[in-house]
C-alpha cells in the first residue's frame, strides 16, 4: 500500500465520522505517521508504507474518527511559528490567541507573569522574541507545569522561564511590568454547545470556571493589580461577549487605559489594562 492508498481510504472514514476538514486532518496524521513534515507529504505520496507506519496511520486515523484533535495524537501544535506540546492536561492553543501574544510585544518588558499558563505557549512566545525578559508561568495543574516546562526545554528558554503551581497569583512573589492570562471563561450553560473534539477530550478546567464564566476574571481582577509595577500592562483573553463584564472588574480595581482588541473576525478577543504610576512608591525593575 502506498501513502496515496492510505490517504484515499481515510479521507472517506473521517468524513462519516464528522470530520470538518478531513483531508486535511488525514494528511496531516499520514505525515506524523510516516515521520515526515506536512509540507513534504506530496513528495512521499507515491512511497509504499512500511508496516510500521501503516500501524501508526490506522490507529491515528480511528483516533481522529473518535473525535480526539489532531494535535493530541500527533502531540504538537503551531502557534506563533512554532512547535509545542500539547496533552490531554492541557488547553490546545488557538491561533486567536497570537492576538495577545502580539499586543504583549509591542511594548519592551522585562518580567512576565502568564497565569493559568498551560502548554506555555504565551508566556515561552512571548519570552522567545524579548530575548532580554524573563518570565513565570502558574498553573494550579501539576501536570500542565510538567508539560510547560518541557517546552521551555524545547526551546531553550529554561534558563528565563520558571514555573510555579498556583491558584491564580495565591503563590506568586514580586511584581511584573506585564501581566497575561487566558483564562478560562466559558459559562456553565454555554459548555454543551463546544464540539466533541473540545468537550471530551481538552481539560474543563482549562474551559469553564462554571456558573456565568467570569469568575477567573474576579479573582485576577482582586489580585494581578499588586503584582503589577506601576504601569504595568494587564493583557487578558476574554471570550467575545464579555468585554463590558471584564472592563467593569479591571476599573474597579484602579486599573485605567482599558480597552478591548478585537480578533481576525472582528470579535472582542483581548483585554489592555495598566496600573497607573504611583509618584509616591514608584515601582522600580
Amino acid at each position: 500500500m502506498t501513502a496515496q492508498d492510505a490517504l484515499r481510504a481515510a479521507i472517506p472514514q473521517l468524513t462519516a465520522a464528522g470530520i470538518d476538514n478531513a483531508p486535511r486532518d488525514a494528511s496531516l496524521l499520514l505525515a506524523h505517521a510516516m515521520g515526515i513534515a506536512a509540507d513534504r507529504l506530496t513528495l512521499h505520496l507515491p512511497d509504499a508504507l512500511s508496516d510500521q507506519a501503516k500501524a501508526a496511520y490506522a490507529a491515528a486515523i480511528t483516533a481522529r474518527a473518535n473525535r480526539q484533535p489532531v494535535s493530541q495524537i500527533t502531540g504538537q501544535r503551531q502557534f506563533w511559528g512554532r512547535s509545542f506540546k500539547v496533552t490531554q492536561d492541557t488547553l490546545d492553543p488557538r491561533p486567536e490567541t497570537e492576538i495577545l501574544v502580539a499586543e504583549a510585544l509591542t511594548r519592551p518588558f522585562l518580567k512576565l507573569l502568564d497565569l493559568g499558563t498551560g502548554t506555555g505557549c504565551i508566556l515561552l512566545s512571548c519570552l522567545a522574541d524579548m530575548p532580554m525578559a524573563s518570565g513565570i508561568g502558574s498553573d494550579l495543574s501539576a501536570k500542565a507545569l510538567e508539560v510547560a516546562q518541557a517546552n521551555a526545554s524545547a526551546l531553550n528558554l529554561s534558563n528565563r522561564a520558571k514555573f510555579i503551581q498556583s491558584d491564580w497569583c495565591a503563590n506568586i512573589q514580586g511584581r511584573f511590568d506585564l501581566i497575561t492570562s487566558n483564562p478560562p471563561y466559558i459559562a456553565a450553560d454555554e459548555m454543551p454547545n463546544l464540539g466533541p473534539d473540545v468537550l471530551q477530550w481538552e481539560p474543563h478546567a482549562a474551559l469553564t470556571p462554571g456558573g456565568d464564566g467570569l469568575d477567573a476574571y474576579r479573582k485576577i481582577a482582586a489580585q494581578a493589580p499588586a503584582r503589577l509595577m506601576a504601569q504595568g500592562r494587564l493583557l487578558l483573553e476574554i471570550g467575545p461577549t464579555q468585554s463590558a463584564a471584564v472592563t467593569a472588574l479591571l476599573q474597579a480595581q484602579g486599573l485605567i487605559n482599558i480597552r478591548t482588541l478585537q480578533d481576525l473576525d472582528g470579535r472582542d478577543r483581548v483585554i489592555w489594562a495598566e496600573k497607573p504610576q504611583d509618584s509616591a512608591n514608584s515601582d522600580t525593575l
